[in-house]
């Protein structure tokens, strides 16, 4: 079905069930419309109950049709009331089950796109006059085809049942991103608490999230520490720790401790909302094959009206008025584009949808086909590869001391713990990573561009960088001088005016770096870096990942130039970043990919949004672009060879060696064609997009 034909159906459905949603101009807002699942589960109902109100009634039609009786050996009067049931319920049939197609056709008249719901309607109104005429003596009385309308009638509502039940399917993951939110809040009061909606939060207000509770809002933690499963939101299964300050995204759970959560957005305003307008925008935008396939089905129009008429026009000079008949109603309902109308845009909703279960949000359907065909990969450094905050990577103990790594770590965790400096908080982390126990200190001092200095168990130890070591007159570390080298941050530990260890201090590559880059290399893919870093810093990340091509030493503003250079080597080139001074580059690429966006997801110069921050998601999206083609170009050439092969049947053109098709066989054909392209889309669901669930080849 194309999208203009869904807004027929729209109008087609108010007038059969009254109140109901109001036309829209597109596919693309149909599926907005629907993404809290109303507008195509109304459909789903809708066409479910006169599916089976038509079978009832077409039931006697059929069984009472003397050519039905006579292939079946069966005897029924051809006068008297009896032989009045198949015109009045065949009109019925018509007028009631029928009418969806018929508004719908007035739609496409009116608008002046002629499509499905025309053919639709031409095939039912041509074989419904003829069966009137033929009942009442106009016409022979072999051309009255209720049972052939009747059971045209029925499969064509069961064929647009089992598209909207498909259609339907494709928002489960925005209508499970809003089942995320609770349906109560506890609201912390002057009195103690109050249990409220999510919607009856304002901004600052503080909630309780309890063990196993639901975060009701997005919002900042004041008191408390937990893990947060945010599975639901970046697609990642493993926890996160969060603790006071760390901002925190409605949907997520609480999985082992309560919190005490500051709200800082609610209803439209969340992380949850801008995911579920992402995926809906992007199951709206439409693409170069989705155009070309709403274009085929135009032309299957006049294709089919053309057939019909030449169809007629040969028979009619055979002299066989009554098969000319027969035969332009079988080409008219066997041409409905029902399979080609459904090839692309369940094929694209069915993988935005199943992207956004996985955290992946496909926020333009050009960016989800292009990435089939990325041949380069360019990462932003700082917060893609790496975590984007100073993480300890390495320790060394002075030797002849008798000391170990892990001493030197927590005494100077230990002398680091007053001060609020992202490296102390760098090497307090490190030590509580490790389990270490970190003893109480006093008289702490800190000195800017130096370092700090505590009592811990009555001796000076002072953690600071080569300024301390000046101070001291001492040398660095035979390793620390080499970490100097990398561009990496080092500070000595000091007992008095004696060397403890050193500790080497970098933005930590992610853990899954490596294997997100290998990945890409088994497909082909070239992976190159860019950064503002210095050269040896980004040196020293691209040897550790294997990195094929380094640009160092770029501003923000000239990534899209880097982008440019590539693209001018004939590169398609992909541009992975953090989506804030990325953007330019983002919006340079061929796809632009913002990557670790957490909360803000709503990055208008990326194509493709990652709410985790897991490059080897960029892998998974890779895999359901060429999954996703495949279907497309399966859909579309099933859907085009169907009516290639299908139409010249109906017209008749085996008649001669004695093969004619029969009208409802054609219907049965058109509804299959429609249920395999259905089903081939929903294949993609099998797709697993969670990069852990993967394993490494």
């Amino acid at each position: 079905m194309s999208p203009h034909d869904h807004e027929h159906m729209q109008h087609a459905t108010q007038g059969t069930a009254t109140a109901e949603h109001a036309g829209h101009s597109d596919h693309g807002a149909q599926m907005d419309h629907a993404g809290h699942a109303g507008g195509h589960m109304h459909h789903v109902m809708m066409f479910r109950r006169l599916f089976w109100i038509m079978l009832v009634l077409a039931v006697p039609v059929v069984a009472l049709d003397p050519m039905f009786a006579h292939l079946l050996g069966y005897h029924v009067p051809t006068s008297g009331p009896v032989s009045w049931i198949p015109p009045v319920l065949g009109t019925v049939l018509y007028v009631w089950g029928g009418r969806p197609f018929l508004t719908g056709a007035v739609s496409e008249i009116r608008s002046r796109r002629p499509g499905m719901m025309l053919l639709i309607a031409l095939a039912i109104t041509v074989a419904f006059v003829a069966s009137w005429a033929a009942t009442l003596g106009l016409l022979a009385s072999d051309l009255a085809f209720w049972w052939e309308l009747a059971l045209l009638v029925v499969i064509m509502l069961l064929g647009h049942w089992i598209e909207m039940r498909s259609l339907a399917q494709t928002s489960s993951a925005l209508d499970s991103l809003a089942a995320l939110l609770p349906d109560e809040a506890e609201r912390v009061t002057d009195s103690g608490t109050e249990t409220v909606t999510p919607a009856d939060l304002a901004t600052g207000d503080v909630v309780i999230v309890r063990p196993g509770s639901t975060v009701p809002a997005d919002g900042e933690i004041v008191d408390g520490s937990a893990h947060l499963d945010e599975s639901m939101i970046t697609g990642e299964s493993r926890p996160v720790e969060r603790s006071t300050g760390d901002r925190v995204v409605a949907g997520t759970v609480a999985t082992d401790s309560g919190l005490r959560v500051r709200i800082t957005a609610t209803g439209q305003d969340t992380a949850l909302a801008g995911i579920r307008k992402l995926v809906a925008d992007a199951q709206s935008s439409s693409s170069r094959t989705q155009l070309l396939a709403d274009r085929a089905a135009a032309w299957l129009f006049w294709f089919a009206l053309a057939a019909a008429i030449v169809t007629a026009v040969v028979w009619l000079a055979l002299g066989r008025p009554d098969t000319a008949l027969e035969r332009v109603i079988t080409v008219l309902v066997i041409a409905c584009p029902h399979a080609l109308g459904l090839a692309i845009p369940l094929v694209v909703s069915i993988a935005t949808g199943r992207a956004a279960s996985a955290g992946v949000l496909i926020t333009d359907r050009q960016a989800l086909e292009g990435m089939r065909t990325i041949d380069t990969v360019l990462l932003d450094k700082t917060g893609t590869l790496t975590e984007g905050a100073p993480a300890v990577t390495g320790i060394a103990a002075a030797p002849g001391r008798g000391g170990a790594e892990d001493d030197v770590l927590a005494l100077a965790a230990a002398a680091e713990s007053d001060s609020e400096h992202p490296l102390a908080q760098a090497v307090a982390r490190a030590a509580r990573e490790r389990g270490l126990e970190v003893p109480a200190s006093a008289a702490f001092t800190s000195e800017p561009a130096t370092g700090v200095a505590a009592t811990v168990d009555g001796r000076r130890i002072a953690v600071g960088g080569p300024r301390l070591l000046e101070d001291h007159g001492l040398t660095p570390l035979e390793a620390a001088s080499a970490w100097d080298g990398e561009g990496a941050t080092v500070l000595h530990v000091l007992d008095g005016d004696e060397i403890l260890g050193a500790l080497r201090v970098a933005d930590a590559v992610r853990p899954e770096s490596r294997q997100a880059i290998d990945e890409l290399h088994e497909r082909g893919i070239e992976v190159a870096m860019v950064t503002g870093d210095a050269q040896t810093v980004a040196d020293a990340v691209a040897r550790e990942l294997g990195i094929d091509r380094v640009y160092a030493q770029v501003r923000p503003e000239d990534k899209a130039d880097r982008v440019a250079e590539l693209q001018h080597e004939g590169r398609r080139v992909a541009m992975v970043g953090d989506g804030v001074n990325d953007a330019p580059a983002l919006a340079r690429a061929d796809v632009g990919i913002a990557i670790g966006a957490g909360t803000d997801v709503a990055i208008a110069s990326a194509g493709i949004v990652l709410a985790g921050s897991d490059p080897r998601t960029i892998v998974s999206v890779i895999d359901l672009s060429s999954a996703a083609w495949r279907k497309m170009l399966q859909n579309l050439g099933w859907a085009a060879g169907y009516n290639v092969v299908a139409v010249p049947l109906a017209a008749g053109v085996l008649a001669p060696i004695g093969f004619v098709m029969p009208m409802s066989v054609g219907a049965l054909l058109m509804s299959a064609s429609t249920v395999v392209v259905a089903l081939n889309a929903q294949l993609l669901r099998r797709i697993d997009l969670r990069p852990q669930d993967r394993e490494r080849t």
